[in-house]
């Protein structure tokens, strides 16, 4: 006669048996959060790094939020850590688009100083008005950066001397009136301004006239507030009916150009 045997399940728990483990806790992402806030935060403070502040920065939001929602699941026991992070990037994003403005405005600021030193310092109407219109006798043309005040007179016939020199027999000479007035703070040499003309549709350059009666050029320096005038001399064809005057008080500053009528 065979004996059956039956089996009775062994309650869960009971001595001797083993018992399922508690499940770890996931506090990885809470963890990178804060390492990557803090780098990215440093890499923000020197600015220049914007480029791996802002990734870094919006890494660590990404991973503090979902650590965070970890901890709210009861998955993660780390809320402080992954908090901390979480605000340490978002400071890394601000202090990168701080330094996104300010790296763009000081390579703007830059490539204007390059701009003028390649350029020249531009002039702009004393009257406000457009700086590409033209300028006519009297007009002013100002230089702000620099303090000065630029006119040219009117066009007046001039009688050459007995020796002479840059003068056509033929040829009509008119003398031009230029005018530097410093507005600035600092004393002006106006020692390297340069003063030229041309003529004719074809822009014909005007011969200077020396001939040891007039000026060729500004002599010694102009204090703040004072102003300066010399008398020039160009020769020009009879049949010409304009003289387009140039005047640059220095080789850093932009030429303006007067039209003048010769009557």
């Amino acid at each position: 006669m065979s004996q059956q045997m039956q089996y009775q399940p062994v309650p869960e728990g009971a001595p001797g048996m083993p018992t399922p483990g508690h499940q770890a806790a996931r506090n990885g992402l809470g963890v990178t959060a804060l390492i990557l806030g803090i780098i990215g935060a440093l890499s923000g403070i020197p600015m220049i790094l914007f480029w791996l502040a802002g990734p870094l920065g919006l890494l660590s939001l990404i991973f503090g939020f979902v650590g965070l929602s970890r901890v709210k699941k009861g998955q993660a026991t780390n809320k402080g850590v992954a908090l901390t992070g979480t605000i340490l990037g978002a400071l890394a994003m601000i202090l990168a688009i701080v330094g996104i403005v300010v790296t763009v405005f000081a390579v703007n600021k830059a490539v204007d100083e390059i701009n003028k030193q390649v350029n020249g310092a531009q002039a702009q109407p004393k009257d406000g008005s457009r700086g590409d219109k033209p300028y006519g006798p009297g007009d002013a043309a100002t230089y702000p950066d620099k303090g000065l005040e630029v006119s040219v007179a009117k066009l007046s016939p001039y009688t050459v001397g007995e020796i002479v020199s840059g003068h056509t027999a033929g040829n009509k000479a008119y003398k031009v009136t230029v005018q530097i007035k410093n507005s600035g703070k600092a004393v002006f040499d106006p020692a390297l301004t340069q003063i030229k003309a041309k003529t004719g549709a074809d822009g014909r350059k005007a011969e200077q006239i020396i001939d040891g009666k007039i000026g060729i050029g500004f002599d010694g320096s102009i204090a703040p507030g004072a102003t300066a005038t010399v008398d020039v001399a160009f020769d020009a064809p009879p049949t010409a009916k304009e003289l387009d005057v140039e005047v640059a008080p220095d080789i850093d500053m932009q030429g303006v150009h007067w039209k003048l009528p010769t009557s």
